[in-house]
């Protein structure tokens, strides 16, 4: 036990993981008290309502500041000196997108969610979606390119904390609040959340700079991440959004709910992910052997922990309408159905994770953009067909198809690249 607890203080990998796995579990606290807040009081129907404007809002947030928080990472773990002109790059460029894409959402959501849902929802939720969470993204990415995520850790916790306490206070006063008055509180939470965020920043971040050159040449870049991680939020969220106006609000507050909790039961995966992201492009640098190998050794242990969540996940899917109320039985039906969704979301990022830090991210968009096409268009025959329950069907095809064709581009790119000639040190995790 000596040598395993020294092995882990020597790991800066290990650390890290630690750190994002306790700032993602008090997080998770967190949000499952505002969702049960939200959950019941709501009802859901209003829930479905607020989850159809957020998923919406969602798929567009990955194109505010074009790969940005991506870009400072690759960059800063390179050259830490860099990290003054990326950030500046992306608080220049988060604005501007941010200002931009906000009058895009409320468009677009007019456009395509039932008529009943307030604007005044979909304004604050993109304000606060779009800008203010996405500088916050910012601020995370820039303590994350220096391997500092125990104040990533705290700045992903900020924000659930933040709309926590706004929603509680909301609840007390209000009793019963509406969807429309929770937008208002969920833009406000996340407006408070993000001036502290910014002020820790303002400790590592020691000048502001903009340097339009580098903008330039790395939009092409950037666009690969943004439109990458915007594909990620379309197979991911894109049901809800058509669930709401394919279906009805109150069949996508039942799905919705179910998958608030697949998300919740990925966290300790996601931590891993997060502190082993900065690890790719130091192991590959252009060959794709090398960051493989980094993805193998620390595969095995998430795999074996998503097979213990899928397990989970069946035997407690019961417990859901006690904790919500019973407007949300049907939620146990559809938890089940997607109980196997951490185990596939495990194989294709650790995939997708290899081909980015091995500069084949124009590679990962495009799988991405064909699994979101396949998603869009099986959702377009299925959810008519089966509402929510077609959601779920289209969800499990689609990551592992994603899984697969992830699976499928490293295994040509080894075959055309030769294999690393120094194999990294072992990593402990």
């Amino acid at each position: 036990m000596k040598s395993f607890f020294a092995r882990y203080r020597e790991s800066t990998l290990a650390r890290n993981t630690v750190w994002m796995f306790l700032g993602q579990g008090l997080r998770i606290i967190v949000q499952a008290g505002y969702f049960i807040i939200i959950a019941r009081s709501l009802g859901v129907q209003q829930y479905g309502a607020f989850m159809a404007v957020a998923a919406t809002v969602g798929i567009i947030a990955p194109f505010i500041g074009i790969g940005s928080d991506k870009l400072i990472v690759k960059n800063v773990v390179r050259d830490r000196a860099l990290l003054d002109v990326y950030f500046g790059n992306g608080v220049l460029m988060t604005l501007a997108s941010g200002l931009a894409g906000v009058g895009f959402a409320v468009l677009i959501c007019n456009r395509i969610l039932p008529s009943s849902i307030p604007v005044d929802i979909i304004l604050m939720v993109a304000i606060a979606d779009l800008i203010c969470y996405r500088l916050m993204d910012l601020a995370a990415a820039a303590f994350q390119s220096v391997e500092k995520l125990g104040i990533t850790a705290l700045i992903t916790v900020l924000v659930s904390a933040a709309r926590f306490l706004g929603i509680a206070v909301t609840a007390l006063l209000l009793r019963h609040p509406t969807a429309e008055q929770w937008s208002f509180v969920y833009a406000g939470s996340t407006v408070v959340a993000l001036v502290i965020s910014l002020l820790w920043t303002m400790f590592l971040v020691k000048s502001f700079q903009v340097a339009p050159r580098r903008i330039r040449g790395e939009l092409v870049e950037g666009f690969y991440f943004a439109t990458g991680q915007s594909a990620q939020s379309v197979y991911n969220d894109v049901d809800k959004t058509m669930l709401a106006s394919l279906s009805t609000l109150g069949a996508n507050g039942i799905y919705a709910a179910a998958y608030r909790l697949i998300d919740v039961s990925f966290t300790p995966v996601r931590s891993l992910l997060f502190a082993a992201y900065p690890g790719y492009f130091r192991h590959g640098k252009g060959e794709i052997s090398g960051a493989f190998k980094y993805a193998k050794r620390l595969l095995p242990r998430p795999l074996a922990f998503s097979l213990l969540v899928f397990v989970g996940l069946l035997v407690g899917a019961p417990l859901v309408p006690k904790i919500l109320g019973s407007e949300y039985l049907r939620t146990v039906e559809a938890l089940r159905w997607l109980a196997f969704l951490p185990f596939l979301k495990t194989l294709h990022y650790f995939m997708a994770d290899t081909l980015t830090g091995t500069g084949f991210q124009g590679l990962r968009m495009r799988i991405q953009l064909g699994v979101a096409a396949f998603n869009v268009l099986l959702n377009l025959w299925i959810i008519p067909l089966y509402s929510w329950r077609g959601a779920a069907w289209s969800s499990l095809a689609s990551d592992g198809l994603l899984a697969l064709l992830m699976w499928f581009a490293i295994a040509a790119l080894k075959r055309r690249q030769p294999a690393a000639t120094v194999d990294p040190a072992p990593i402990v995790a």
